[in-house]
């Protein structure tokens, strides 16, 4: 249900919908009857009218004058572009953390780190699959570039019913939190270099796994 207090309805709306196909809840192919979606969401249809039009500008639905909205979803090729695009900003992203990073930001980081390991032994997926969201967020925002932070955020979040299948898998769930631990270990010795690397190889692993490639 949306909140009908909220400032922009249709923005709210927007992101529902949004969250529900890149979470996959909402499948390719499937169709958005203006109707169905205002009805669950306890909106008028103006709204989610709105809402369906730009996520038709953001190429996640298509709309056609017969069958209304289909949702598109991200394909298999908009993945791997995804994850290509990752592997250079996300490793730019830690070594300017390394450079700029404060020292709540490093404490932050190393608590994050902690608390993985921890929902890990506990076989808690949900709860690690937010801390890896959140290990990412906090490098993003340490590098001091508002810019990168946007984009690579988006970019995350688009990914996010694939990384949640991958983390899912015990086998790869502790290798990444193996690599945030070395990462980290890099951010924390301000060795830029290092921590490039490290994350540029750790965001190919996850592709590799999602390709089924590593286990």
């Amino acid at each position: 249900m949306i909140d009908v207090n909220a400032t922009s309805l249709e923005e709210k709306v927007y992101r529902q919908i949004e969250e529900e196909i890149l979470s996959g809840k909402l499948k390719g192919g499937e169709q958005l009857r203006e109707i169905a979606l205002a009805s669950r969401l306890e909106v008028s249809r103006t709204p989610v009218r709105a809402a369906l039009h730009r996520l038709a500008e953001d190429g996640l639905v298509e709309l056609t004058a017969n069958r209304g909205a289909t949702v598109v979803g991200i394909s298999a090729e908009d993945i791997e572009d995804i994850y290509a695009v990752r592997m250079r900003l996300e490793g730019l992203a830690a070594r300017l953390a390394a450079e700029r990073m404060t020292k709540e930001a490093k404490e932050e980081l190393i608590a994050c780190v902690e608390l993985s390991e921890f929902y890990l032994a506990k076989r808690n997926g949900e709860r690690s699959g937010e801390l890896d969201t959140e290990f990412h967020s906090i490098i993003y925002r340490a590098s001091g570039s508002r810019h990168l932070c946007k984009i690579l955020s988006d970019l995350h979040k688009n990914v996010k019913a694939y990384r949640k299948l991958s983390l899912s898998r015990p086998k790869r769930a502790e290798k990444s939190i193996e690599e945030h631990k070395e990462i980290l270990e890099a951010i924390l010795a301000g060795d830029s270099d290092e921590a490039e690397r490290l994350t540029y190889i750790h965001v190919k692993n996850a592709l590799l796994n999602f390709k089924g490639l590593e286990t």
